[in-house]
């Protein structure tokens, strides 16, 4: 069961996925928002401009028709004339390609943003497999597309005739008006037919995108077994990087226990816990923690420690306080100066006494050091 499970898409898609899907070319896409967006954007215009462009339109028209006996019989002057009309028609459709070109390009942004791939056209002949062909046509996303596309036309006319019957009464008036009066009557229905269609198609819109949005990520969904391929790629094999911490903190243990012979003390638990101290007066403000382990590295750092003749000093308190408050290379907490100097002050008294400087007996190890309320892990707050 779970190979099974490892092996059904089942996962989101992980942000490197969507990226490469970008690359490829392969982003959301509504066509029915597209649509949505550009009759929006010319009814917009139309709204706006919708004088200037009768007028200019209007102009354009009178002007095309009226010519002189002369300019007919003369190819120059008509070709210059139709040049003009043409140029003056651009100008007045100018604003129209304007909006719908804006709509256009607001489409993508709406739905994730451009996107230019050089992927994306590439010759791919196994699009023009004739069996993949075919199993798309007959796929559940053509199914789906095809139903969508029914509702579509069925939300249209529903909304045409709805415009058709609410309208009826001019429509049949325009038979008999005047033309002024008729051709804005008409002007006033078209425009309304055209709101009633645009608002249709909010709804469709509406309905598409976030469909669009769900196959798209659905489409893009991975196994576990991707993810976990996606992560080893991307940020290593874990069994590699374990064996490399592994290995990084073998040598910082090896490094730790060279220091071990050159310290000046090791505080002891005495079987759980061990802290290698040095202290040089001339360059170091404080005590320095140069070693320090628990269970199997706290025997380590015991038996050089006796191998080395670095005195052993059993305070409980002590180590554990110093184990938990202070890191290897690290000056001893302030808190704990007091009980450093007292191991401190024995160990001097140790070296002396080996070197024959101190008279009679040999120094006796401190006993019970106290420690700062809090500071021993050992002891209940």
């Amino acid at each position: 069961m779970a190979e099974e499970s490892d092996l059904e898409k089942t996962e989101p898609a992980s942000a490197r996925r969507l990226e490469q899907a970008r690359e490829e070319g392969n982003v959301p896409q509504s066509r029915e928002l597209m649509a949505f967006m550009v009759m929006a954007a010319g009814a917009g215009t139309f709204w706006i401009f919708g004088g200037w462009i009768a007028q200019r339109a209007a102009d354009v028209v009178r002007h095309g028709l009226s010519f002189s006996r002369s300019a007919a019989f003369d190819p120059v002057v008509m070709r210059e004339g139709a040049m003009g009309l043409t140029l003056d028609a651009f100008l007045v459709a100018g604003p129209i390609f304007v909006a719908i070109i804006a709509a256009t390009l607001a489409t993508p942004v709406m739905m994730g943003g451009w996107v230019l791939s050089p992927k994306a056209m590439q010759l791919d002949l196994t699009r023009m497999d004739p069996v993949k062909g075919i199993g798309r046509m007959f796929s559940w996303q053509s199914i789906a597309e095809l139903v969508k596309a029914i509702l579509k036309a069925l939300l249209i006319a529903l909304v045409l005739y709805w415009v058709v019957r609410h309208e009826q009464g001019r429509l049949f008036a325009l038979i008999s008006a005047p033309i002024e009066v008729g051709l804005a009557s008409f002007s006033q229905v078209l425009f309304f037919s055209f709101v009633a269609l645009i608002a249709g198609l909010a709804v469709i819109a509406a309905i598409d995108v976030p469909f669009q949005l769900y196959q798209y990520h659905d489409r893009l969904k991975m196994t576990r077994e991707e993810l976990k391929r996606e992560s080893r790629e991307s940020e290593g094999d874990p069994q590699l990087k374990a064996r490399i911490r592994s290995q990084q903190r073998e040598m910082a243990r090896g490094r730790m226990m060279s220091e071990v012979p050159k310290a000046d003390v090791v505080v002891t638990n005495p079987t759980h816990f061990a802290v290698a101290l040095k202290y040089d007066g001339d360059n170091m403000a404080a005590p320095v923690v140069v070693a320090k382990g628990m269970n199997l590295i706290a025997d380590r750092i015991r038996e050089l420690a006796a191998e080395n003749q670095v005195p052993l000093l059993e305070a409980p308190p002590l180590a554990r306080a110093l184990y938990r408050h202070a890191e290897v290379g690290d000056v001893i907490p302030s808190a704990l100066y007091s009980a450093v100097a007292e191991v401190m002050a024995w160990v001097y008294q140790m070296n002396a006494y080996a070197k024959g400087l101190e008279d009679l007996f040999e120094p006796v190890a401190p006993q019970d050091i106290a420690v700062p309320p809090g500071l021993d892990p050992g002891v209940p707050a």
